[in-house]
């Protein structure tokens, strides 16, 4: 009886070590996976410096007040612009906002300024990085200008490409349309610009216009 007993304990014990590793394996890969959440760009940044509260708060003053210009001169949401800006370019601290002054992820085509960056694609189901041609601007406010034309006038190939955006009755229904015009290869685009627009309580300007 004793034999059996001991041999019962150790069952016990072995069964009790098991479950504590597949907590311990649970935990950490639920950490892992957290820690991915967000964690892809449309511009690749190795070196991205982190932001603090007063950079992203200086950041926005500084882009608002020409973003609700744009917004009374065309009719795009300053949340939008601005929520971009700060999806885009980090807080214009990215590399291609902080040395090439494009705040919007903008491709080059043509005989234009630009300049060619590692960037991350969604495609077939996956993340790759490929190398892409992206406009240089001479100011932030430039770039700001042709974001807001890219909106008015659409591309070559479809002049009303974004006409969603202006017909949307709040920045959820703007966002949606951008997604759905291909602005980015991130099948979360909207749902990511959203909630930086909440966050920041950037809908905020577009009752000031």
């Amino acid at each position: 009886m004793a034999k059996k007993r001991r041999r019962k304990k150790k069952i016990k014990l072995w069964k009790f070590g098991l479950f504590v590793l597949l907590l311990i394996a649970g935990f950490f890969g639920t950490i892992r996976l957290i820690s991915s959440i967000g964690s892809h760009s449309v511009v690749s940044e190795s070196d991205t410096p982190k932001t603090t509260s007063v950079n992203r708060e200086k950041f926005i003053k500084e882009i608002a007040p020409h973003a609700v210009e744009l917004s009374q001169a065309y009719g795009v949401m300053p949340s939008i612009i601005i929520g971009q800006a700060v999806l885009e370019s980090n807080f214009g601290q990215s590399e291609l906002a902080a040395k090439y002054n494009n705040l919007f992820g903008i491709k080059a085509y043509g005989d234009v300024p630009k300049i060619k960056l590692d960037t991350k694609e969604y495609v077939d189901d996956e993340w790759i990085t490929i190398k892409g041609e992206f406009r240089v601007y001479g100011s932030w406010r430039e770039s700001l200008d042709s974001h807001t034309q890219l909106f008015v006038n659409g591309v070559d190939w479809n002049p009303q490409l974004y006409r969603g955006v202006f017909t949307a009755t709040n920045f959820e229904e703007a966002a949606e349309a951008i997604q759905e015009a291909g602005y980015a290869t991130d099948p979360t685009y909207a749902e990511k610009l959203i909630a930086v627009i909440k966050q920041y309580h950037l809908n905020s300007y577009d009752l000031n216009q």
